[in-house]
């Protein structure tokens, strides 16, 4: 599949039925589009399962109470439309995006307490996110915007408004021939990626920021248990800047990233080494089993 996003053959679930791909518009007065009332899931299918499928949609359900915004279906529900989405467009490989969000309805202003909470679920088939890093390592710039505080944003709610400086600090890395930036966050912390979690190693033992104002990825998650399993210590903490030059490998985690080592940040430069190598081989064959 390929072309406009908005232009493909294929099938959409939309507010609790299949509709074709180039029908599954929304009103220009959706409270969504003038003030993000919005969250979503980024999910993965592999041979026809999608990979944590029920955490992640637990996860949108807690990310909607978060923006007080209840949305009106189940886990259950959640689930079923997902796979509905697969089975009608034919894929057992593919990037599933569930979203749901404030439509439009009698309140156009801040509040919207009457406005309608709609879900979709659209997936496409999707590659490698950052192409060939995997093997020779991603490059990554260092973001002029930082993660804000949690007394400012919902932050552990994947909601659509918090990746605006993600956008930007992307654009801004990608201008300087980056795949993607890393961010600090407002103590000027190490935090993450612009959609991915970090994580360092250093004497064989691994390291990797505590997600105190940004996502706890279900990937990273993941990618703990991993290393927990093969004996190899995790330290969840805070990072300074400073560090970054004593860290010997690097990689990045999330659904859409899967597990990508990082050869540079900045001026910094890492080995794509044998842990980074043996987690992303081991991710690839724990999603596939």
């Amino acid at each position: 599949m390929a072309g406009a996003y908005d232009d493909r053959d294929g099938t959409i679930w939309m507010d609790g039925q299949l509709v074709d791909w180039r029908a599954a518009n929304v009103h220009i007065l959706s409270h969504a589009m003038h003030y993000a009332s919005s969250v979503f899931e980024g999910e993965r299918a592999y041979n026809g399962k999608i990979f944590e499928s029920v955490k992640h949609s637990e996860r949108l359900l807690k990310s909607g109470e978060m923006l007080d915004m209840p949305i009106p279906y189940s886990v259950e529900d959640i689930e079923k439309a997902k796979y509905d989405v697969l089975k009608a467009n034919g894929w057992d490989d593919a990037y599933v995006r569930v979203v749901a969000w404030r439509g439009a309805g009698e309140d156009m202003g801040v509040a919207s307490e009457r406005n309608p909470v709609r879900m979709a679920v659209a997936a496409w088939e999707w590659g490698a996110y950052y192409g060939d890093a995997k093997m020779k390592g991603a490059k990554l710039d260092i973001s002029k915007w930082k993660r804000p505080s949690p007394e400012t944003i919902p932050s552990h709610a994947k909601a659509a408004g918090l990746y605006m400086i993600c956008t930007m600090s992307k654009h801004a890395a990608e201008a300087k021939g980056c795949s993607d930036a890393m961010m600090f966050d407002y103590r000027g912390y190490v935090a993450e990626a612009t959609g991915a979690n970090m994580f360092f190693v250093k004497d064989g033992e691994v390291h990797t920021p505590l997600p105190d104002c940004f996502l706890n990825g279900i990937t990273r998650q993941t990618v703990i248990g991993m290393l927990e399993d093969r004996q190899i210590k995790v330290h969840e903490r805070h990072i300074m800047p400073e560090e970054l030059e004593g860290f010997e490998q690097c990689w990045l985690t999330g659904t859409a990233a899967e597990v990508t080592p990082v050869g540079q940040i900045g001026d910094y430069n890492f080995e794509v080494g044998a842990i980074a190598r043996d987690i992303a081989e081991g991710y690839e064959k724990l999603v596939r089993s």
